[in-house]
């Protein structure tokens, strides 16, 4: 019984090799990663004019996307629309907010958790690759858009068809954005697009 104990020696051998020293820096340097590093200018308050622009922006983007929806009798409006109205309203500037980003990403969203959707159903592991694979499709495409990952989720949940590809995911994005790039440049300091494509 005695030989199959395993000797003290190799014990002091393992200890040695944990080397506590790596393991509290590493430990360290986590605990700062969370508390982060500095203060995001994001988050200052805007000029009175900005908030002012932002308001009557998204106002008017979502109340004609809604007005239009009513008239035409199809679902140019979905929830995602709404987080898509604060890029492009409230940071026109941002590389996510860009036309590219908008359309692109809650198509190619929509596409990719449609696919998802009919292949495999509405499970919840379909439910995390539909949102995964949305986010390195988008990635991939160069159309990175936060919103279009509750696009993915809406797909899922709601069991969309395939028309929900063009209405609201295309259509509904195209209306958003006309309306980015017709109010955001009524402002002096505004300019939208950045970029097309």
């Amino acid at each position: 019984m005695k030989g199959y104990l395993p000797k003290r020696r190799f014990y002091s051998n393992y200890i040695a090799r944990l080397n506590y020293k790596n393991v509290q820096e590493k430990w360290t340097n986590y605990c700062l990663k969370i508390r982060g590093t500095r203060r995001s200018t994001c988050l200052d308050r805007p000029h009175h004019r900005h908030i002012f622009w932002s308001w009557c922006g998204s106002f008017i983007g979502i109340a004609a996307t809604a007005y239009l929806s009513v008239k035409t009798n199809s679902p140019l409006l979905m929830a995602p629309f709404g987080a898509t109205s604060v890029l492009i309203f409230g940071i026109p500037d941002s590389p996510l907010a860009q036309p590219r980003n908008v359309i692109g990403g809650n198509f190619v969203a929509a596409l990719v958790s449609l696919t998802i959707l009919h292949l495999f159903g509405s499970e919840p592991w379909a439910m995390g690759m539909a949102v995964a694979t949305a986010i390195g499709m988008m990635q991939l495409t160069h159309t990175l858009h936060p919103p279009s990952g509750a696009v993915a989720l809406v797909v899922m949940m709601t069991k969309a068809s395939w028309q929900f590809l063009l209405t609201p995911a295309l259509e509904g994005s195209i209306i958003l954005v006309l309306c980015a790039v017709v109010f955001n440049n009524l402002a002096n300091e505004r300019t939208y697009p950045k970029y097309w494509y």
